[in-house]
């Protein structure tokens, strides 16, 4: 059975990684660009107050009735499905507005997406500001070893790191 090489690699933003992936050129890479004609492509990017402020309160609104429904299932074994939807609806819907809010894509309004983003920022206990800044980097050189904060796992994985971090509250960028 052949051996393979594995060398651990260095993932911090000020390691010998981040200059090997510009040396390779991986540094703010060229990537896809869809075939749809710029008019259409501004036309579907278009940003409107209406569906996401909808949508935020159709959020809030079931957190709410989940809520109700933890606290008066309270005591019985129907408490485990109605706080597990509960913290579904807190946790997923708020990464996701985090997400785009930080872009500044949910809302045309700047301010809504400000506002929408420091709550979400708060529920999934991710610092604002710093978060913002990691975010930014990431999208500059996406999954590039050295030069983006946000991966998730080295390569190879280290096994008892990741099953410690389904327990961790706070994840702090790099």
């Amino acid at each position: 059975m052949p051996t393979q090489d594995i060398r651990k690699r260095d993932y911090s933003l000020t390691g010998p990684e981040g200059e090997r992936a510009q040396q390779r050129g991986l540094v703010a890479a060229e990537w896809y660009a869809t075939p749809i004609p710029r008019a259409k492509m501004k036309e579907l990017m278009k940003r409107k107050d209406g569906p996401a402020i909808r949508d935020t309160i159709i959020w809030f609104c079931a957190l709410a009735a989940a809520g109700l429904l933890a606290y008066w299932s309270w005591g019985s074994w129907w408490a485990i499905p109605a706080f597990a939807l509960y913290g579904v609806l807190y946790a997923s819907p708020a990464d996701s507005r985090w997400h785009e809010c930080g872009h500044g894509t949910a809302f045309k309004t700047a301010w809504m997406n400000e506002a929408v983003y420091q709550i979400a920022s708060f529920m999934i206990l991710r610092p604002a500001t710093p978060w913002r800044w990691s975010h930014s980097r990431h999208h500059t050189d996406t999954i590039i070893v050295g030069r983006d904060p946000e991966i998730v796992s080295p390569r190879p994985p280290v096994w008892h790191v990741i099953a410690m971090e389904l327990f961790q509250a706070v994840r702090r960028p790099a």
